[in-house]
């Protein structure tokens, strides 16, 4: 392994077994300088190191790149077209390999119906429990609904005593187009000798053969009914039924089922009367019968009726009818109504007899309980309700003014029928302990787990169950382990953030219980408040423990404390990166830290790592000197959306401020769903629909714009790249069009382009790569041909900027770049520094957008701010979603100076995060809680840091004791 621990030297990997270790010699992925390292089969292994260093070099394009090579090349080779050939990674080999199974950030889903429950299986379970074990019960009874048996009326029978007499019978129908005397004749062919009119047994035969005047009496009975059978009941001489007397029975039921089209009636002569049915009905409606298609919203079976599974419909919303709900309806809060036509149509007759049945017409409307809101919808003898009027409204759309109307008042809305659910609505009626799966797929999972762990059924339902129930139990204690209990099972996949997606997979993989595998996880801390950090470290160390390699690429202190092996890649990041510096446990990093006089030695020898030095406390993200005051204030008004309890916020201005709380506790919800667009469309730069809120308040002509700064690509093209970003390359392209070479030729900027015809390489459009289409095979892309991967054409080339033409430019890190370029260049080495300055130095100038992290592109946008060209320099307000996303503390230290700078032009900043080295350098911090989910959406703190660390019971304050 080339390098020491302490004072052991570990053996070289080429005399290592593969059985006990995963072995990877001389890998040159990307930035890996011929890495050589052994990780221990069957352990938590965490790599670290600054971004860039060349982890995921290590762990995703190598060690996963491998595995998933070696699967596909273990199939058939009619598989293997259809998987497209796999290049083998630049390494000399790698022994040991297990199955690979990567978990990323990336949220792969946007598949409108995909959910939480069915990403982790766990709705296939439910609906195999509720078609198994469910019992329908009718909405106008609450009665069970069952369909009963010839078992069911045998036993019936069975209980009454030796020798009971009893007729056996079936509803006699009378065919369209068939008089009685014509159906008698049909029964008596099929052999059946005396039917029941109105109580009273009559013969067939007499009937047809005696007078007319007997036959139409019979017709107009009300109940005619075929008799199939009479008999006693008997038992044998140990009292259980008898044999022959019980197949008669069977036999007659039977048959009577058939007659009576699922109905049969017995008497018991001298005690009662009773009716069966074996069709699957109550209360005069027909349910049907649970099936695992019932409960499968991806079905048209199964599907709601209204919104065709997708939980939400197009209809009138409750917030644009009730815009300001501190308004009485005396004072106009019904807002369609508050024209003088319609306030003298449907609002008068309210206010006038509202006496009449004691409504509050002065009382605000969020005071009024939830059955006066309800009665201002549905209305009743005195007034017509909102419905009524909204109706009316629809029946005259032949009308541009009523359209108009309509169309203001409508909006995306929860689905009334299925609740959002997207299930039918008799879906609901089926039950397992009294709750439907409807009712369990909008609960917490919190709230899931805690019913599935108390529930109990009966013997012969557990027995159906038992299995089911093993596999559901399993399934919410890992999504509660990783910290996703505040999710309902209903949740959108494509609405989570890469870090809950992340764990949602990991949740899954744990539920699947795979033995013997290597799971290669990308952060799963991100998002993770440091309380839930906990759980989820107790999630990778069961999946180890199952019997699988955990690799995991990771920043976080409590993960690599409680891995049994940490490798350090480093030193620095890109070109100066891709070194293991380190290899050993937490025990070796701490007792370097205990005996300063004895080392780690590093393999490069003098070079130090950045993470021991921060593990062991020699670097350090200082605590700021002062804390700045603010003067003025944002203020968010009543916000109630998703989970948030109508809370009023003040986001101080020209500050650093953090929001933060548990995972769950609103705090995306606050920000990205109210907040900022509700700021965005009030300065016009975001169409986007800001979340339930009331007012939005205080010192707004302070801000002329907002930045939401988030880990969404900077670019979707192949040719979109950070220079061209952070427009740098505008610059560099007139820098090349006035060499006397480009004058000489006639060459424009553009000629320097990729994006447009002039310089760029036709051949492969700028792309500097071919794709071929393969049949039935992914597409192959190969290096162009005709500018060999360069992307421009030969004669453009041949511009040289001090010996470097723009190829050559492109192909340097910023750096580089920066270095190259610092005497004779001083502009464009002032557009490349805010690249630097965010820690993204070792990124190429010209590498392609999409191979950036989500942590890289929220990086890149920031630099682009740090630049001179930000117009609205000084009134900005910037939103950072988690910015410490791939970061190590180095580079944390970097991002704050490059954020603080961006406050002391005069910005202001919001940041929502849980990383404990930001939130001790907030200016002010709002914290939300306590919990997550529906405990939470509560404002539980704002103030300084030092403030916080005061408050006993939150979750925040006690992880930012130890950094104050």
């Amino acid at each position: 392994m080339n390098q020491t621990a302490g004072t052991e030297v570990l053996p070289s990997v080429d005399h290592l077994d593969p059985k006990h270790f995963i072995i990877i010699k001389g890998a040159k992925v990307h930035n890996l300088k011929n890495v050589d390292v052994a990780i221990p089969r069957n352990k938590l292994v965490v790599l670290t190191g600054l971004s860039g260093s060349g982890k995921s070099s290590l762990a995703f394009d190598t060690l996963f790149a491998e595995g998933q090579r070696m699967y596909v090349e273990s199939l058939s080779s009619y598989a293997r077209q259809f998987l497209g050939r796999m290049e083998k990674p630049d390494v000399e080999y790698i022994r040991g390999v297990s199955p690979a199974i990567a978990i990323e950030q990336k949220v792969t889903s946007r598949n409108p119906r995909s959910t939480v429950g069915t990403s982790t299986e766990i709705y296939d379970y439910l609906k195999l429990l509720f078609a198994r074990v469910g019992i329908t019960y009718s909405p106008v009874s609450g009665r069970e609904v069952r369909k009963d048996t010839v078992t069911d009326v045998v036993n019936y029978l069975y209980s009454f005593a030796e020798g009971q007499r009893a007729m056996i019978m079936a509803p006699l129908h009378i065919r369209p187009g068939r008089a009685l005397a014509d159906e008698l004749k049909v029964l008596l062919q099929k052999g059946y000798t005396r039917i029941v009119a109105d109580g009273s047994v009559l013969f067939i035969e007499e009937l047809l053969d005696g007078p007319a005047e007997q036959l139409a009496a019979a017709a107009k009975s009300k109940d005619l009914e075929i008799l199939i059978d009479r008999s006693a009941v008997q038992f044998d001489a140990d009292g259980n039924p008898d044999e022959d007397n019980q197949y008669r029975f069977s036999d007659s039921i039977q048959t009577a089922f058939s007659e009576g089209e699922g109905i049969c009636r017995v008497d018991v002569v001298g005690q009662e009367t009773r009716t069966f049915s074996d069709k699957f009905e109550l209360d005069g409606i027909v349910f049907e019968e649970p099936t695992v298609n019932l409960f499968t919203f991806n079905n048209p079976y199964g599907a709601c009726r209204r919104c065709d599974g997708f939980g939400k419909v197009l209809g009138i919303d409750p917030d644009l009818v009730f815009p300001d709900k501190n308004l009485s309806v005396f004072e106009g809060a019904i807002a369609p109504w508050r024209s003088e036509k319609m306030s003298e149509e449907f609002l008068r007759p309210l206010l006038k007899n509202g006496i009449r049945f004691d409504f509050p017409i002065h009382r605000p409307y969020k005071d009024l309980t939830p059955e006066q809101q309800n009665l201002l919808w549905t209305g009743n003898q005195y007034f017509q309700g909102i419905n009524a009027f909204f109706d009316f409204v629809e029946s005259q759309t032949f009308k541009v003014q009523y359209r108009v109307m309509l169309s203001r008042y409508r909006g995306k809305t929860t689905c009334p029928e299925c609740r959002g659910s997207r299930l039918r609505k008799d879906a609901g009626y089926v039950k397992v302990a009294g709750k439907s799966i409807t009712d369990l797929v909008l609960m917490p999972i919190a709230k899931v787990t805690e019913f599935f762990r108390t529930l109990e059924l009966p013997a012969s339902q557990q027995q159906v169950a038992n299995r089911i129930l093993v596999e559901v139990r399993n399934r919410l204690a890992y999504m509660e382990r990783v910290g996703l209990g505040y999710l309902t099972l209903n949740r959108l996949t494509n609405s989570l953030s890469g870090g809950e997606y992340q764990r949602i997979k990991l949740a899954t993989s744990l539920g699947s219980a795979l033995v013997g595998s290597m799971y290669i996880l990308d952060e799963p801390s991100i998002g993770l408040h440091p309380r839930d950090t906990q759980r989820l470290v107790s999630v990778l160390e069961s999946l180890r423990d199952l019997g699988n390699t955990v690799i995991v690429v990771e920043h976080e202190e409590e993960v690599m404390r409680a891995a049994d092996q940490i490798i350090d890649i480093g030193p620095e990041a890109g070109v100066n990166g891709g070194e293991v510096m380190f290899q050993g446990t937490w025990e070796d990093i701490r007792e370097q830290s205990a005996d300063s006089g004895r080392q780690v030695t590093m393999p490069q020898g003098n070079l130090h790592s950045y993470t021991i030095d921060f593990l062991t406390g020699k670097e350090q993200v200082p605590v700021p000197k002062f804390r700045r005051k603010a003067t003025s204030f944002i203020e968010v008004n009543g916000a109630r959306e998703n989970n948030l309890k109508d809370i009023t916020v003040r986001f101080p201005l020209n500050t650093l401020t953090v929001v933060t709380g548990v995972s769950g506790s609103g705090k995306s919800t606050l920000i990205r769903r109210v907040l900022y667009p509700a700021l965005g469309r009030l300065k016009g730069e975001t169409g986007e629909e800001a979340g339930k809120y009331e007012s939005l308040g205080g010192s707004l002509d302070r801000i002329t714009a907002v930045e939401m700064i988030d880990q969404n690509p900077i670019g979707k093209s192949s040719r979109s790249n950070p220079v061209t970003y952070i427009k740098a390359y505008d610059y560099l392209r007139q820098v090349m069009a006035d060499q006397p070479v480009s004058k000489a030729r006639g060459y424009k900027p553009s000629h320097f382009s990729f994006n447009v015809e002039g310089g760029r390489c036709e051949v492969c459009q700028g792309e500097g790569e071919v794709k071929v289409e393969m049949q039935f095979m992914a597409d192959i892309y190969l290096r162009c041909e005709g500018c060999n991967g360069k992307r421009f054409k030969q004669e453009v080339l041949e511009v040289m900027l001090h010996e470097k033409n723009i190829s050559d430019i492109l192909d340097m890190t910023v750096d580089e770049a920066i270095g190259f370029f610092k005497q004779a260049e001083p502009k464009l080495v002032e557009k490349l520094l805010p690249l630097q300055e965010v820690g993204l130095g070792y990124i190429g100038l010209g590498q392609s957008a999409n191979t950036l992290s989500g942590g890289e592109a929220q990086r890149v946008k920031l630099a682009s701010f740090l630049s001179k060209g930000n117009s609205n320099k000084g009134t900005t307000l910037f939103i950072f979603d988690e910015p410490t996303t791939g970061l190590h503390f180095h580079d944390i230290r970097k991002l704050l100076k490059a954020i603080n700078a961006l406050v002391d032009q005069g910005d202001s900043v919001i940041i929502i995060e849980h990383n404990t080295e930001i939130i001790k350098s907030a200016d002010y911090i709002i914290d939300l809680g306590p919990e997550g989910g529906d405990a939470g959406g509560y404002v539980t703190f704002t103030g300084t840091p030092e403030e916080m660390v005061t408050l006993e019971n939150n979750y925040t304050a006690a992880f930012l004791k130890e950094k104050l």
